[in-house]
Order: structure tokens, then sequence, then C-alpha cells
């Protein structure tokens, strides 16, 4: 539609369908992508003696000064040339002529458009995971910190067992760290050069494409100029990981809604991360998590979104995956500044230790414990946990805590039970779960100790590929 590419039509696209096309209000944000794609095409096509070494200089750095100028504020954008490889074209052509004009010689914008959306979903992944990581560090630091502090575990949002509150934080640990080994497997099928492919067929020139893939730090380059120009699944791939991240921090953020409630009190979130109410003075509201659970169905919302595009699209290129980028986008800053977010109010948050102990301490969580100490003095698991049952209903009935309960009551379920039954604490309970990966006290500092390496050796990693 835009002037520059309309030689095929006698007139000028209407007012309405320019509108409905343009895609320059978002895909503004690919400008450094597609000025260091172009600076490297134009270094080949000089290479080849497709184009003159003086034109591909003229280029480069005409291009060079256009990035400065976006940079800076100082480029008008113009939704008549529909998207921003058009109008950096434009503006080129504006400053250097017909040298300008060459440099679409040996791409399509389909191919231009793929490799620029690949170089920004490749920082992307690697912002992601930088923010994956801050968080995990943050997550540790307070398993670290409360390693010897003790929670109700709770399993259907019943009181279960007693746990290590270290344990609970480093289970998000885990889950981030998912999050980041999918995202770092996604990163290999984005790694793929795909200029070169023109608009489907690959393009009837001498390039030299791995020159161009070197230059832009890409692994690998596309095997088929059709699949190269279609695929978007790098996308949709990307958005399926930023959902399951999501959706850890949305149970994260679930567990802060609840844990800073009156009747929970676990937890008091700072005050640069709760707001007010407009009408009650006594409120503080856990927006920033609140936010992360609804941000959680718009994420999940994009995903939906680019998989219904994609799904009736035959090859190659078709004018429906324009659609791919503002969700894209919109995924890309959710998760991020969720992420961000998420970080620094749990740097910030305090434990109430007293509180999580005292919860621990109510109630009938030591009651697996006994149906276990039961076991432990010859009595089969069945039976003992069918005594343990009928012991808590009594006590319940009576109004008594399991340590009010005197020995001749406790004999009323089982003879087995003797003095050494008041041994039983939620200390005990949780130094008893002393195999890998449970809760007891050395487990815990086992594992605090296996996620500090794990982020060092990220650390090491990033500094090696620096």
């Amino acid at each position: 539609m835009a002037n520059q590419i309309r030689g095929r039509f006698q007139k000028e696209a209407a007012k309405t369908a320019q509108d409905y096309s343009s895609s320059i209000h978002y895909d503004w944000r690919l400008y450094p992508y597609d000025i260091a794609g172009s600076m490297a095409h134009a270094k080949m096509l000089a290479k080849q003696g497709i184009i003159t070494m003086a034109e591909g200089k003229a280029i480069v750095e005409a291009l060079a000064e256009i990035g400065e100028e976006i940079s800076e504020g100082k480029f008008e954008f113009k939704p008549e040339l529909e998207d921003i490889h058009i109008n950096i074209e434009a503006r080129l052509i504006e400053k250097i002529g017909d040298a300008g004009k060459k440099l679409h010689t040996a791409r399509s914008r389909n191919d231009q458009v793929a490799l620029d959306i690949r170089l920004f979903t490749r920082d992307a992944i690697i912002h992601t995971i930088g923010e994956i990581v801050e968080l995990q560090t943050i997550l540790v630091e307070l398993a670290s910190n409360h390693k010897t502090t003790i929670i109700p575990g709770y399993t259907h949002m019943q009181k279960a067992q007693p746990i290590l509150l270290a344990h609970h934080f480093l289970a998000y640990f885990e889950m981030l760290g998912r999050d980041i080994e999918r995202l770092d497997s996604c990163l290999t099928r984005v790694d793929v050069m795909p200029l070169g492919s023109g608009a489907l067929a690959g393009v009837a020139y001498n390039i030299d494409r791995k020159f161009v893939a070197d230059e832009l730090g890409f692994k690998e380059i596309s095997r088929n100029s059709l699949d190269a120009v279609a695929d978007r699944d790098f996308i949709i791939e990307f958005e399926a990981d930023a959902s399951l991240c999501m959706m850890h921090l949305s149970r994260l953020a679930e567990e802060i809604v609840l844990w800073s409630s009156g009747e929970f009190d676990f937890i008091e979130i700072d005050d640069a991360y709760t707001t007010g109410s407009s009408i009650m003075p006594q409120k503080k509201n856990p927006d920033m998590a609140e936010l992360a659970r609804g941000k959680t169905g718009r994420v999940y919302g994009n995903l939906m979104g680019l998989l219904t595009t994609m799904k009736g699209l035959p090859l190659a290129y078709n004018r429906d995956m324009q659609e791919d980028k503002e969700g894209f986008f919109d995924t890309v800053d959710t998760l991020i500044s969720t992420l961000e977010v998420f970080t620094g109010m749990l740097k910030s948050v305090r434990i109430k230790t007293d509180k999580t102990t005292g919860a621990a301490q109510m109630g009938y969580l030591l009651a697996t414990d006994l149906a276990d100490y039961l076991v432990s003095k010859g009595v089969s698991f069945r039976a003992a946990h069918e005594a343990t049952g009928k012991l808590v209903t009594y006590a319940i009935k009576k109004g008594k805590s399991l340590k009010d309960l005197t020995l001749p009551e406790y004999r009323k379920f089982a003879p087995e039970f003797a003095q050494d039954v008041y041994e039983i604490t939620v200390e005990s309970s949780v130094t008893a779960r002393n195999n890998t990966g449970g809760t007891a006290y050395k487990q815990v500092a086992k594992q605090i100790a296996a996620a500090r390496r794990k982020l060092k050796d990220f650390e090491c990693d990033c500094d090696d590929e620096h």
C-alpha cells in the first residue's frame, strides 16, 4: 500500500484500508532489529558485488543515523507507510537517494519481518531469563533467612502438616527453574536466521547467508524458505512458556494475598507494593499480587489468539500473521514487568514468624506423626490411621488440642501410646521428613546450597557467553 511498492496498482489504497492495515503504532519497537538486519544485509550485498562497496557503506552509515534519530525521538513515523520497515526504508531513500532503493535487493518484507521478530524474541528470552534469575535469587535469600521458620503446609486449603517456610519458597524456585529450562530450549529454535528466504521461494542472487548469520549472531540458518517465512512456532512457544511462568507467579500471588490477610496474617507487604481504599481507611490491599493474577489471563489470551490465527493458514506468508506482534509484545512486557514487581515485593516483605509458628501449632497437623508413631510401635499403618482419626475426632469434641490430651485418653484409642508421645512436636515432625526433597532441616539446607550453586552456575554461563 505504500507508494514505494504500489507499481501494480492504479490508485491509492482507501484511507480506511490504510488505517486498518497499518502496524507502525506497535511494530516501531522493532526498529533496532530492523536496522541491524538491514546493515548486515547491505554489507553482504556489497561483499558479494551485488551493490558497490560505496553504496553499501552509504547505506550502513545512513541506517546508523536513522537509528539515532529514532532513539532520540526525532524520527517522524508515517502511518501511511504501514510499518517500521517501510518507514525506515523511505527515510533511507530520502537521505541517500537511489542507493537506498538498492537495500531491498535479494530480500522480501516476508523474510525481513521474520528476521526482525526472531532478533526481538532472542533478546526477549535473554531478558526474561535474567529477570527470573533475579526473582529466584530473592527466593533463595528468603529461604536462607527462614530455614528454621515453621508454617502449616496445606492441601485442599486445609492445614495438613508442618513444613519449613524455606521449603515453601524453594518450591517456587523449582518452578521458575523449569521456566528457565523451557525458555532456554525455545531459544535454540529462535536462533535460526531466515533472511535469504525471500517472499517464499528463496532469492535469485548470489547471496551469502552465512555471512549475514554471523553478523547477527545466529547459530543456524533456515533450511526451507517456505517454512522460514511462515513459521511463528517460536512466538507461540514463547507465549506458552510465558503462560506457564505467569501461572507460577499467579499461584504465588494467591498465597501472598492469603498470607497478608487478617485471617492468616503471616506476612506484611511493604507499603510500596500495596494500595489503600477510597472509602475504608484501614485497608492495605495486595493489589500487585491481585494484578498478577489478572494479567495471567491476559497472557493466556495472547497465546490462544495466535494459535487461533495460525491454525488455518496455508503456506506461505499471509497478512493474518501481522497479528502475531501486538499480543506477543504485550506478553513480553507483562511477564517481564510482573517478574520485576515480584522481585521488589518479595525483597521487602516482612515475615511474621510468631504467627506462622503459632498457626503450625494450632489444629491437628501432627495427626500423621501420631499414626507414624503407632507404626513404629508395631501397629499396621491402616490401623494406626483409623485409631488416630478417632483420636482427633474425640479431641475436637472435647475442645482439646493433641498436646492437651492425657495419656489415658490416648490409650483409649491405642494401648501402644506411651509417655514418649508427648515428644512429638512440630519441630520433630519437620525433622522426621529427612529424605531427599523433604522438609527436614538438613534436607532444606542441602536444597538451599544446591539452589545457590545453580544461580552461581548461571552467572558463570552468562559470563562465558559475554
